[in-house]
């Protein structure tokens, strides 16, 4: 009888789910094809709106997961509610758990798999997506903020200035500053080509180096070549450009400790690091506080509340997101705490519901009823 029961309502909350999902993506694209539909066009520009809104959909997908198991939650043991069967499954001594259990068991496996799938399709879509808006369609939005090369870094008491090249092939129009304690400029290396050799030396070529002392003086010399040890390597300028949130794992992990050794900013490359764990897996307690929403009594309106309460509850996760990577952007809030706070609020409201419906919260307060 419990496996029987099991089977039916893990069969109803998938069927929701995938019913659901596919639904507001689809709802995502059309409003968002309808929004950009001018900046398309040229020769075969249907083939490669399609290209883009395939890539898009995964994208989606993973970003609305979450939103969908939410929602799929509260609609299913709402339709079990109306339907009659959840006062059957109480006449028949079955507790909330038998609820609870096949939906959060399958919410699970989900979140799971949106783990998996954001780190190996939805990323990649990601970047497929951008690539195309910007050399098919001209559309460049906030490209150059990601896709720039960067060419400041800073290492000890070195600052490098490097306008061209890369690590492995060499720099070009290089310019080195090299700042005293107090952060005055004590030296300055400009140099037409630089080359790693080994370790931490370097090969300056076209050379003109400028010497400043305390009193103001400042002495020039103009060589064709020369060796420098810099302290770096040159593994140190291994900066990738790109979305963080088009990074898998390895590379966000590589990308922080590169950043943070050249002084770069690094918090949006944690907060997404934390943020591929933490939002797919968010879609669990969502999911959880909707069955608790869905099984409190004398409720009305079961499928109509269940879309609203879900909707809401979208709604104020995500705007609570938005804040919190401001505030991790701004340094006033560590990226961990901003990626897990909305699981952790989740989680607390799903508890707090299963502990009052367990009647184990207000106990003092019955106490003195009693008395």
């Amino acid at each position: 009888m419990k496996g029987l029961l099991f089977g039916y309502v893990v069969r109803a909350y998938v069927r929701n789910t995938l019913g659901i999902l596919a639904g507001v993506v689809a709802v995502f694209l059309v409003v968002d094809f309808v929004d950009r539909a001018k900046a398309y066009g040229g020769e075969g520009w249907v083939w490669d709106v399609l290209k883009l809104y395939g890539y898009k959909a995964l994208v989606t997908v993973q970003q609305l997961g979450p939103a969908a198991l939410l929602l799929a939650a509260g609609t299913t043991v709402s339709a079990l509610r109306k339907k009659g069967e959840v006062t059957a499954l109480r006449a028949l001594t079955f507790g909330p758990a038998a609820l609870y259990l096949p939906v959060g068991l399958c919410a699970l496996v989900a979140c799971l798999g949106l783990v998996l799938f954001d780190e190996t399709v939805a990323a990649r879509a990601g970047r497929r997506v951008d690539e195309i808006t910007t050399q098919r369609f001209n559309k460049w939005g906030d490209w150059r903020l990601y896709y720039t090369p960067k060419q400041w870094f800073r290492r000890g008491d070195n600052i490098f200035f490097l306008r061209g090249g890369d690590a492995q092939e060499g720099f070009q129009n290089v310019s080195i500053f090299t700042l005293t304690p107090e952060f005055k400029l004590r030296r300055r290396v400009d140099a037409g080509r630089m080359r790693s050799l080994e370790a931490n030396r370097w090969e300056l070529t076209d050379v003109v180096e400028r010497t400043f002392t305390d009193d103001g003086r400042t002495t020039v010399q103009q060589q064709p070549s020369a060796e420098y040890e810099l302290g770096v390597g040159a593994t140190t300028f291994r900066i990738r450009p790109g979305r963080p949130e088009q990074m898998r794992l390895g590379e966000l992990k590589d990308q922080i400790a590169a950043r943070a050794e050249v002084g770069l900013a690094t918090r949006g490359f944690q907060l997404a690091w934390h943020n591929r764990f933490a939002y797919a897996l968010s879609g669990l307690p969502a999911a959880l506080l909707a069955v608790g929403l869905a099984l409190r009594t004398n409720r009305r309106g079961h499928l109509t509340a269940a879309v609203v309460e879900g909707l809401l509850i979208a709604v104020a996760m995500w705007g609570l997101m938005v804040v919190s990577r401001t505030l991790v952007l701004t340094e006033r809030l560590a990226p961990s705490v901003a990626a897990w706070m909305p699981t952790a609020l989740l989680t607390l409201a799903a508890g707090a519901l299963w502990l009052r419906r367990e009647g184990l919260l207000h106990l003092p307060r019955r106490r003195n009823a009693a008395k």
